[in-house]
């Protein structure tokens, strides 16, 4: 892993163009939670991570010598692969500069930075990158340069990004350790066995980051003893000789400010930076104005600290300490724990913004804001802070509304 940190930050850019170009190949996934590994486009990208990072880029790669095009106005990309080979220096470094190949980092922010449709103050915000997230820069005109990071092409003020070899250096300093997951509903065990108890079930291509890649005795003891995991527990997951003998093939994470395992066969790990964020604007229908206010509200709080226990929007607060505080601003008194909230608010099977979703492992554990299009703000930990994900990037235990 630490190899990794050494060269992938070189690597990340032309990662960003080449999902571009295997955007329209992305497979649909059985919707049933498996451990069976799915081939798909990001296999292929992070193949392609791959040997960029150990030198190995084949100069005759179909993939690469076909080209792209650029997204948002339909101008193709510049190089084939041979041009991209030639980009090598000292056989371990990517020359990050050429124009398709460009990497920008939003570190000059307070919280997050808005990416827009058009390059103007005017134009619609399509898009958030919370700080410290990368892009992949198309070019630099006016002020404004255009970029695409995750699944977000637009616009930016290029006076809040760190850019060339400048981030090239920053990378490596902000980016972590992570794995994406490569099988639609993956099972997220308590413990490192496919029998143990399922902590929860997560995406296709939702990334966490590494607590521990390589876990031995010591540390799993310590996380038997912290989350007071039972003999019975331990005996399902095949006993203890079995879990010392079968903890290598599994990789601790963080899931929200708690961890779990993974197996190592059905995640890609990679060194990463933050992405950009979809965000829509809510549709006239979706919910009354107080719901519509509420998440508008919330929204301007993207990217604050999160601190275990506390309610404040913005110097830091944990998930129930954000959900609670931002109801009470709106009049609605809400109790400081994610299963009481759980308690007090109705379920529903059809979420409208405002809703709440929760989370957990048998027991609610955690709670995320709906703020409409598939989508739930929220406090998630110390380390991404108040952040936008896909609603199911965990399969909720309950849906609940308030007003």
């Amino acid at each position: 892993m630490k190899n990794w940190k050494r060269i992938a930050a070189t690597a990340i850019s032309g990662c960003f163009v080449l999902a571009l170009i295997l955007t329209s190949v992305q497979a649909f996934a059985e919707s049933v939670a498996s451990e069976e590994e799915k081939s798909g486009a990001i296999v292929v990208v992070n193949d392609f991570c791959t040997k960029v990072a150990d030198g190995q880029l084949p100069a005759t790669d179909p993939l690469l010598l076909a080209g792209g095009t650029d997204l948002a106005e339909g101008e193709p990309a510049t190089g084939p692969a041979t041009e991209i080979q030639s980009a090598y220096d000292d056989g371990d470094h990517v020359n990050l500069n050429l124009n398709y190949s460009r990497l920008g980092i939003a570190n000059k922010v307070d919280n997050y930075l808005n990416v827009r449709k058009k390059p103007s103050k005017k134009g619609r915000i399509i898009g958030k990158m919370t700080k410290n997230a990368g892009c992949h820069i198309y070019k630099v005109k006016k002020g404004w340069a255009k970029i695409v990071s995750g699944k977000v092409t637009g616009y930016v003020k290029s006076s809040y990004l760190t850019m060339d070899e400048e981030a090239e250096k920053l990378a490596s300093e902000v980016g972590r350790d992570c794995v994406e997951i490569l099988t639609d509903s993956l099972n997220v065990r308590a413990l490192p066995s496919t029998t143990a108890p399922v902590y929860s079930v997560v995406d296709e291509g939702e990334e966490f980051e590494i607590k521990k890649e390589n876990v031995d005795r010591e540390f799993l003891e310590k996380i038997i003893k912290k989350e007071k995991i039972s003999d019975e527990s331990i005996e399902r997951a095949g006993g203890m000789d079995y879990l010392l003998e079968h903890m290598d093939e599994f990789i601790c994470i963080y899931v929200d400010d708690d961890y779990a395992f993974v197996s190592k066969e059905y995640v890609k790990e990679q060194f990463s930076l933050k992405r950009a964020t979809k965000v829509k604007n809510l549709s006239r229908g979706d919910g009354t104005n107080e719901q519509q206010s509420i998440v508008n509200y919330a929204m301007q709080f993207l990217g604050n600290p999160y601190v275990w226990g506390g309610t404040s929007l913005t110097h830091g607060c944990d998930c129930s300490g954000f959900v609670m505080s931002l109801y009470a601003h709106f009049g609605k008194g809400l109790p400081h724990s994610s299963a009481a909230q759980a308690g007090c608010t109705r379920s529903v099977s059809h979420p409208m913004p405002g809703d709440l979703f929760f989370y957990g492992s048998g027991h609610v554990g955690h709670v995320a804001m709906y703020i409409g299009g598939g989508q739930v703000i929220h406090a998630s930990n110390h380390r991404d802070g108040i952040k936008i994900s896909n609603a199911y990037y965990r399969h909720p235990l309950k849906i609940g509304r308030v007003f």
